[in-house]
């Protein structure tokens, strides 16, 4: 058989029913089944995982390839672990909570021949068959174009560049934390060009992830402040060069606002009411306001506890 053009990679653990819903996607892409292989990493998952890989690579028509770490190891060890064993001139990386649609790798292709060498970043939309699941405290992400993120939801890397950049730094980054918007600018910096491909497009789930595991999520930022101290260039993506996100941005108007005087009430309104809006424009109302202002504190304080250990100006 002929080697692959390209090698879909991705890190999987204890998500056995939507790795299921990645690997059927997969199998529809309109690419010859023969021109690319999985390589699907068990981040040493406790649940089906295994059987549900058994299973694929049984009945598949593409080649399935499974590494598997008895222990888990983070999403840069595990994809660490997978891109290494790629056949392909070319690595595609997606996630166990998306699934592909079918010109994905097609499409993906067309722009690396185009463009050889650069890094290939494609759209990420919302699954429109779990819409109904949009919840304060369901875990979700998509992109409409570049951000400066460049998640593995949707990212295409030459092998050689993989291996000049030594992959993924797992040590700085052993957590899901930024690991894979470093990986992306060290490229750069190396003389890679990001490439906006919006027809190669994967669609991210919703995952209801409940009141308390959406606050752990807020609360595990702290190491992607490392990015901003190794990547200072990345300042320019932040919000008024100082704020990681826009609601951080709202948040500490809402807060200066509490502090003024109250004679200076038209002022306090116009700096607290965008945050105010953010809190309470939902269906909900105002009923959910305490919780999400819960998880913007939680967050910043994250990004601040960072910013001390790392000394970098960020909230």
């Amino acid at each position: 058989m002929s080697a692959p053009r390209v090698s879909v990679v991705f890190a999987t653990r204890n998500r056995a029913r939507r790795l299921d819903m990645l690997l059927r996607s997969l199998a529809e892409q309109t690419l010859p089944a023969a021109q690319f292989e999985v390589i699907a990493v068990d981040d040493g998952s406790t649940d089906a995982t295994q059987e549900v890989l058994a299973r694929h690579a049984a009945e598949a028509p593409f080649e399935l390839r499974i590494v598997r770490l008895p222990d888990s190891r983070g999403p840069a060890a595990a994809r660490n672990a997978g891109w290494v064993e790629a056949a392909a001139p070319l690595v595609a990386f997606t996630d166990d909570d998306c699934v592909t649609t079918p010109g994905w790798l097609e499409s993906g292709l067309a722009s690396h021949d185009e463009h050889p060498g650069d890094v290939i970043q494609g759209k990420v939309e919302l699954n429109p068959d779990e819409l109904d699941r949009m919840s304060p405290f369901a875990h979700f992400y998509f992109q409409d174009g570049p951000d400066g993120g460049y998640p593995t939801a949707n990212i295409f890397y030459p092998r050689e560049l993989l291996e000049r950049l030594r992959g993924f730094d797992a040590e700085v980054f052993s957590t899901v934390a930024g690991e894979d918007t470093d990986l992306a600018w060290r490229a750069f910096e190396l003389g890679a060009r990001p490439i906006w491909a919006p027809e190669a497009r994967v669609l991210h789930g919703v995952l209801l992830v409940g009141a308390v595991k959406r606050l752990r999520v807020a609360a595990r930022w702290t190491p992607l402040v490392q990015l901003y101290r190794r990547h200072p260039e990345m300042r320019g993506n932040l919000v008024h060069s100082l704020f990681w996100r826009q609601n951080h941005w709202l948040l500490a108007r809402f807060l200066l606002a509490l502090a003024l005087p109250r004679r200076l009430g038209a002022v306090r309104l116009a700096l607290a009411a965008p945050y105010v809006a953010y809190l309470t424009d939902r269906r909900t109302g105002p009923l959910i306001a305490p919780y999400l202002l819960a998880v913007d504190a939680v967050e910043v304080a994250a990004i601040l506890r960072g910013a001390v250990r790392y000394r970098v100006a960020i909230i």
